[in-house]
């Protein structure tokens, strides 16, 4: 039988992560990189033409928004700044608002602007890459991407949640449900990624670090037996899970340019025994925290993964390192989901 290539990308704000799994080769034996994120590719073109005196026109499809400076310097340098309505909503729900920030929104491209292409993945990128790279081209694609939905007029940080609410409240908690072929209707740079990367699966990435976790067997044994905490964090989100069993008992989310040791710590320990409340997370500048009633204890075990891991250097949990590369976790996360769920593309 024909052995399956799956291309499996982690998009970040500072990185996506990539690795090339082939069945029948060894793990460590399968290509990997690490390489800037399409935001921050973005934000490179955009000030490139900045510096060449050149008005942009933005293409393409929502996607990660971290070049929103970049935009904003070539405002400041006096130039002219277009967007389809469908790449504009990599800069907001609201076309409105975007407009009130002085881009002009339009489906014809101006002659005189530079075109600069937004999505979170590029086929033709990708086909080039692997071609000279000398390695097959993927039968299927996972990606993850972190999404905060289309709720134009709310809080992105209280849309962001309602999707975790919805989780555990709809779906249970059950960590199967976690990888999609067909991602929910509001969550729209989801709904985008889907529809590049053809035959596949997409998911959030914080659903990709917890995954990422259990790909850890020992991690997956305490999770079955005492439950487990797993934190995750990123350049931009700290993300953290209480697990048992196949299930998600609590979620908690924040930004991790608002946290420091001390102030993570007192969450987590809060969170872990259900003591955290949702609205004290909010108007601290996070996200949201949510857990089951009647939270069962234990939970004691605290495994951390993400770029900015060091921030908990000093307290008492355990780094992972899940497949021997911790910087690949969310895309071996990718790829126990989708064995998970029978390997099918």
């Amino acid at each position: 039988m024909q052995s399956t290539t799956c291309l499996i990308l982690d998009i970040g704000s500072g990185t996506q992560d990539v690795l090339l799994y082939q069945e029948g080769l060894e793990l460590e034996n399968c290509p990997k990189f690490i390489l800037p994120s399409p935001a921050r590719n973005v934000g490179a073109r955009i000030r490139e033409l900045t510096k060449a005196g050149r008005d942009i026109y933005l293409h393409g499809q929502n996607m990660g928004g971290g070049f929103w400076r970049a935009v904003k310097a070539h405002q400041d340098a006096g130039l002219k700044v277009y967007a389809h309505p469908e790449a504009a909503l990599a800069l907001g729900d609201d076309l409105d608002q975007v407009r009130g920030h002085g881009i002009e929104i339009t489906s014809i491209p101006p002659l005189s602007a530079s075109q600069v292409l937004l999505t979170d993945f590029d086929p033709g990128f990708w086909r080039g890459l692997l071609q000279h790279a000398g390695l097959p081209q993927p039968d299927l694609v996972l990606a993850c991407v972190q999404d905060h939905g289309f709720h134009p007029g709310k809080s992105n940080r209280i849309s962001r949640f309602a999707y975790w609410e919805r989780f555990m409240n709809e779906d249970g908690g059950d960590i199967s449900r976690l990888l999609y072929a067909d991602p929910p209707e509001e969550m729209t740079r989801l709904q985008c990624l889907r529809r590049s990367i053809g035959v596949g699966l997409v998911a959030d990435t914080g659903s990709a670090a917890l995954l990422g976790a259990l790909f850890d067997p020992s991690v997956e044994r305490t999770a079955a037996t005492d439950g487990v905490l797993v934190v995750n964090v990123g350049n931009s989100h700290t993300i953290a899970f209480l697990v048992l069993g196949t299930r998600v008992l609590g979620v908690y989310e924040h930004h991790t340019g608002h946290l420091d040791e001390a102030r993570l710590l007192d969450h987590l320990t809060r969170f872990r025994h259900g003591e955290l409340g949702n609205a004290e997370v909010f108007d601290d500048g996070g996200h949201g925290c949510v857990t089951v009633p009647d939270l069962p204890d234990g939970f004691e075990r605290i495994v951390v993964l993400g770029p900015r891991r060091a921030l908990l250097a000093d307290a008492k949990v355990e780094f992972l390192a899940p497949g021997g590369d911790m910087m690949l976790a969310g895309c071996f996360g990718l790829l126990k989901g989708w064995r998970q769920q029978g390997g099918a593309y």
